[in-house]
């Protein structure tokens, strides 16, 4: 899973790029320290730069062989920070441009899938409320209201009515201009992790909240999360399939998470990927990791490995 075995003078130095000013910044510079005091712990020649000003701290620093993303949401998930170091030369962690701006857009993500018949919950998108509240009649409550461009469950609320819905508006309105009504699902949230092209354990999410909201995945100790998931094995490799597919289809690679639901009659409906999961003590990647017998150093060197692959543009 690890690929080609690599010594720790074989990354050059390598910048880890964190924090940002997307809304996700502290959960950024969570994963960065993370990430930070892995890699020299495991010997390589590691930096850590905040990106909340731009590029001009890795511009400045000297020397900078590769880059380990450690950035979440827009300005670092979206592609734009990844077509930036594809003009500095500079290799970098996980997808590409391509890949990364279609999973951070909601929206586009939901059309793929539609076209390559991957099942997702059925949705209607609007700029505006009046908008929202015409095409509203085409879903049935309950439904979930996101902004298109955000990760962390930011922004997210289940609307029951049409005058829940005008509540919940100005919420996801502060975060993007395009906004998603998505059937709401009822059933169990699962996640599955993909790693240098294999899938890892299933872990299945259990919240007393609404939903696996921002305070549910960074600061409750009371969410479970269940891996072995408790599927047949013959459910879940139906499942990591799915989960590659889902995530191939995007132009994503390298590492990354994908999201889902089962209903209560056992669909299947993809919710949506994650290019730069989070690497904090409550995070699901390394707990999916620890399960496959990785650890967490070991999971931190074998992301950093993706940035030898060549990345889809």
């Amino acid at each position: 899973m690890a690929g080609e075995q690599r010594v720790s003078t074989d990354y050059g130095r390598v910048a880890v790029v964190m924090g940002g000013a997307s809304a996700e910044r502290e959960i950024s510079l969570q994963s960065g320290r993370a990430i930070l005091t892995s890699l020299l712990k495991s010997g390589v020649d590691a930096v850590g730069i905040d990106t909340q000003y731009g590029l001009s701290g890795l511009v400045s620093e000297a020397h900078i062989d590769r880059v380990f993303i450690a950035l979440h949401g827009r300005g670092g998930e979206d592609g734009s920070f990844q077509g930036a170091l594809s003009c500095m030369n500079l290799p970098y962690t996980g997808s590409g441009v391509l890949g990364s701006a279609l999973a951070m857009d909601k929206l586009k993500t939901k059309q793929v899938w539609r076209t390559c018949q991957l099942p997702t919950p059925p949705y209607v998108e609007a700029a505006s409320l009046d908008g929202m509240l015409a095409l509203s009649d085409e879903l049935n409550f309950p439904i979930a209201l996101k902004p298109v461009n955000e990760g962390s469950s930011i922004g997210i609320s289940k609307v029951t009515d049409k005058t829940s819905l005008s509540r919940a508006w100005p919420e996801a309105a502060k975060y993007d201009v395009s906004i998603l009504a998505e059937q709401w699902v009822e059933g169990d949230e699962y996640t599955i992790a993909v790693l240098n092209g294999q899938a890892l354990p299933t872990i299945k999410l259990k919240t007393n909240h609404v939903f696996y909201d921002y305070e549910a995945k960074y600061s409750s100790n009371e969410t479970r999360y269940i891996c072995p998931c408790g599927l047949s094995p013959e459910t879940e490799r139906s499942l990591h399939e799915m989960a590659l597919k889902a995530f191939s289809v995007l132009g994503c690679s390298g590492w990354g998470r994908v999201d889902f639901m089962i209903d209560k009659v056992g669909q299947v409906w993809l919710l949506e990927v994650n290019t730069i999961p989070g690497m904090t003590d409550h995070s699901l990647v390394p707990m999916a990791a620890q399960q496959a017998g990785l650890s967490f150093d070991q999971l931190v060197l074998a992301i950093l490995d993706t940035s030898f692959e060549s990345k889809v543009s």
